[in-house]
């Protein structure tokens, strides 16, 4: 009888044992980590709305949303900005005709005053005032822009310089001391990383925040607007966090809050489809306009088409990647423009370019976008193939003039 008791406390003490650690192993480890995935917290709160039914409608028990979200938006939206566009109406028709835009313009062809004609997101990466933009927020040299920080306070802005490779613009607004975002690592991010876009969704409604996760990185897009003109996004990151008009410009954050993305373009033929440029791009930018007041590109002086397993069956290329070296349609559109960088190190017509030092030209690695991570004054290392045979060609960078 004094064996089975001894027995049994040891039972019990063994119980309290492993009672506490996995209490503990539950507050410290295993909580937390159902906070932070949608399915845990689905549980949480259907745990603890069973517990509030078991107890009666008297007790009431108070739950606290620890959300890194939150905390994010708390941190990123006062360098949030909103860029509206605005142009005299009268240059407006006669650049573009009156059934262009119907939904923005109710006026006569023949009537005057300035209209908002455009309107996008942008975010402050500078105190002194300098904020980044899509180009195509900004295009218009003819138009106005005012950015409008979160705290309603508008101020005008001066294009400093717009991107031809990326689709990127930098303004300057006469304001300092300023909320900043910071910018983030777009080489390390992984597919299924939540995400948060803050923009002025429909150009309505500033701010607007809306979360996803990665949903694809490495993406060729070809983005079009409603006037025509197409441009190719490389390597850019998919998210499915809700992007709308008026959101291109703003940031793509991640969890840190820092910049990841730029929101950029949407397709409109899918659901929750969203396109973002890679921070990374636009650093050399940044750096151009923080040392130079302007964005200083560098320039290789080629005009090429990307090569296919189809465009080098047709041409009979020994290679089915690269970049191929041609002349354009019109007399004037050399392959090679002359006294550029290209022209001095002796690249010609018909040239197939695959390499930038070392890397590779693919779906993914154009050849526009590598020659755009160097600088004017820098020399690169080109791999080509010249009538089958391959070849080293070192070419010194040039700025290029706008």
């Amino acid at each position: 009888m004094h064996k089975l008791s001894n027995q049994l406390l040891i039972l019990i003490l063994l119980s309290l044992i492993v009672g506490a650690v996995g209490g503990a192993f539950g507050s410290f480890f295993l909580k937390p980590y159902l906070e932070n995935t949608s399915w845990g917290r689905s549980f949480l709160q259907t745990n603890i709305a069973n517990q509030v039914n078991s107890q009666g409608d008297d007790t009431v028990i108070s739950i606290t949303e620890d959300s890194p979200t939150i905390e994010v938006v708390k941190k990123a939206s006062p360098a949030v900005v909103s860029i509206v566009a605005t142009k005299e109406l009268e240059s407006y028709y006669d650049q573009t005709g009156p059934s262009v835009l119907p939904f923005f313009f109710y006026d006569e062809p023949n009537s005057s005053g300035k209209r908002e004609v455009a309107t996008g997101s942008g975010f402050v990466f500078d105190e002194s005032g300098l904020v980044l933009t899509n180009r195509h927020v900004v295009e218009d040299e003819a138009a106005d822009y005012t950015v409008i920080l979160n705290d309603g306070t508008e101020y005008k802005a001066t294009v400093l310089g717009r991107d031809l490779v990326l689709d990127i613009a930098v303004l300057k607004i006469e304001a300092t001391d300023l909320a900043v975002i910071e910018l983030g690592d777009s080489d390390n991010i992984q597919i299924g990383q939540t995400v948060i876009a803050i923009g002025n969704a429909l150009g309505e409604y500033n701010n607007t925040v809306t979360r996803g996760v990665v949903s694809g990185i490495d993406r060729r897009v070809v983005a079009s607007d409603s006037f025509g003109s197409a441009e190719v996004l490389d390597s850019a990151i998919q998210t499915d966090a809700a992007i709308n008009p008026g959101n291109s410009g703003g940031p793509l954050l991640n969890i840190s809050g820092q910049v990841i993305g730029i929101n950029t373009a949407i397709n409109a033929q899918g659901s929750s489809l969203g396109f973002a440029i890679p921070i990374n791009k636009a650093k050399t930018i940044v750096t151009s306009v923080l040392e130079n007041g302007r964005i200083v590109l560098p320039w290789l002086g080629v005009r090429y088409v990307e090569i296919n397993e189809s465009i080098a069956e047709k041409n009979g290329l020994s290679v089915d990647y690269g970049s191929l070296i041609i002349r354009g349609d019109s007399p004037d559109a050399l392959a090679v423009v002359e006294d550029s960088p290209a022209d001095k190190a002796g690249l010609a017509e018909g040239d197939i370019i695959v390499e930038v030092n070392n890397q590779q030209l693919d779906d993914t690695h154009s050849l526009v976008n590598e020659i755009a991570k160097y600088k004017p004054g820098d020399e690169v290392e080109l791999k080509v193939v010249r009538d089958g045979e391959e070849m080293i060609v070192k070419v010194k960078l040039e700025e290029r003039e706008e």
